[in-house]
């Protein structure tokens, strides 16, 4: 066991940073207090190193974390932009460790359709209290459009995805938008085997159309029970993938 008067030695010690961590620190700065603005080109590489009193690597490598945080986006031959920052941002970048997490474990998931179900009740809840006559053609137009997609998995899949997206958009809630489209694609892009859907389009179909009708006529209690049965019968659809 450490002592503790070694431990508070520890703890008091000064770690020198490295000098892209402190660039990072000031480019987030510049971001969070609008200094520069979603959209705005990030200055260039010797203005940055200039303002700081750093070389191009520390500006460099500062600059590919916060590309690769979603912050700013670096295209080749143009110089760095600053991205919108939004839930969808946010849920983006965790893409790659959903898989991970998904892959790691089979109760995970479980666990993730169980959040789902949870989450779409009451999305749908929301959207059959505040359903509006566009709302309404949206959904009808998409189903029209799934309809023509019978013996295309992948896209009835996708088109399966914009029906349940176009849902979340009624509640107004740009987050609960952000995270249903992250986690439908966590869902359908690593763990959704087409076979499983053979058979089963018109099923989908008629209870699509059922939540419809119920969301037209804002009877909240049956489109919730509707819901409720479409995901406990399509939770079956979603198995890793080999």
């Amino acid at each position: 066991m450490i002592p503790t008067a070694n431990k508070k030695a520890d703890a008091d010690k000064i770690v020198r940073r490295k000098l892209s961590d402190q660039v990072l620190d000031k480019l987030r700065e510049m971001i969070l207090s609008r200094e520069i603005r979603p959209g705005d080109f990030m200055p260039s590489e010797r203005a940055l190193m200039e303002r700081f009193g750093v070389g191009r690597p520390a500006v460099r490598e500062a600059l590919q974390s916060l590309h690769n945080s979603g912050l700013i986006s670096i295209n080749h031959g143009e110089r760095s932009r600053v991205n919108a920052i939004d839930a969808g941002t946010v849920l983006s970048q965790s893409d790659e460790v959903a898989r991970m997490v998904l892959s790691a474990a089979p109760a995970n998931l479980e666990h993730l359709k169980h959040a789902r179900q949870m989450f779409e009740l009451g999305m749908v809840r929301v959207a059959a209290q505040k359903a509006s006559a566009e709302d309404i053609a949206d959904l009808r137009a998409i189903l029209e459009e799934q309809k023509a997609l019978r013996d295309d998995p992948t896209a009835f899949i996708e088109a399966d995805m914009r029906f349940h997206t176009r849902l979340a958009e009624m509640t107004e809630n740009p987050i609960i938008v952000s995270v249903s489209q992250a986690m439908l694609s966590w869902l359908f892009e690593y763990h959704v085997n087409l076979l499983h859907w053979s058979g089963k389009e018109d099923v989908t179909l008629a209870e699509h159309e059922e939540l419809i009708n119920q969301i037209e006529k804002h009877d909240v209690t049956t489109a919730v029970e509707t819901m409720a049965r479409h995901l406990e019968r399509s939770a079956n659809v979603f198995e890793p993938k080999p």
